[in-house]
């Protein structure tokens, strides 16, 4: 099985005026194509500081991170936010969606930052990936409009309307009630299913059922 996550060694420290926090310590890991991997820790351990490492969010001291095969350690800004857009999918606690566009527009966002695909196309996946969701009916209304778990749904749409074949998470039923959270767990588990990759965070023990590796990270380190 390919492997489409491999970090060697990686260390992140925090700098605040003249004192070092160290977060990730000589990280070693390996995600393979079709994982749904589950990275659990208590509060501050570094597990959203390496979840954010794997999205090319957050830069690391030293180590190597190799992406679907691509080495991605020392790439430039630009370069990273390409990956980013086409290859890594990326859904939060927090919805993230822009109160003043449709659910529609929120959806189409990565297609527009990615440029030169044209309208019909975009319109095409916007309702394909809505309607993935159960939520094609909602595409003209404003995120305000929406429940804290509908907005979730939209942000899985949005996260996949460029088909990339990595899913990042970070707490995504963190703010849901467990009825909700478990309807957005259960969309996650269907396109895991469907070969998508997917690296979630969490720290609740009972969605750990779902995944089929889970690492524990405990000072910025992995648990063996």
């Amino acid at each position: 099985m390919n492997n489409i996550i491999t970090l060697q060694k990686v260390n992140k420290t925090f700098r605040k005026r003249e004192k070092e926090f160290p977060v990730l310590k000589s990280i070693d890991l390996h995600v393979n194509q079709g994982d749904f991997v589950m990275i659990m820790g208590k509060s501050g351990s570094g597990k959203t500081t390496l979840l954010n490492t794997m999205g090319l969010l957050t830069s690391f001291d030293s180590g190597m991170y190799i992406l679907d095969d691509k080495e991605v350690t020392h790439l430039n800004e630009n370069e990273k936010s390409n990956i980013r857009n086409c290859s890594i999918g990326f859904i939060f606690q927090q919805f993230h969606l822009i109160d003043s566009l449709t659910i529609g527009q929120n959806v189409e966002l990565p297609l527009l930052y990615k440029g030169k695909v044209p309208y019909r196309e975009r319109s095409t996946k916007v309702e394909k990936y809505l309607d993935m969701v159960g939520l094609l009916n909602k595409k003209n209304q404003k995120p305000s409009e929406l429940s804290g778990g509908q907005q979730q749904r939209i942000a899985i749409a949005r996260a996949l309307i460029n088909d990339p074949p990595l899913i990042l998470a970070d707490e995504p039923t963190g703010s849901l009630d467990s009825n909700t959270g478990e309807e957005i767990m259960g969309i996650l588990k269907k396109l895991n299913r469907n070969n998508k990759t997917i690296v979630m965070v969490t720290h609740d023990e009972d969605l750990v059922r779902y995944a089929n590796k889970v690492i524990y990270i405990q000072d910025g380190l992995i648990q063996r």
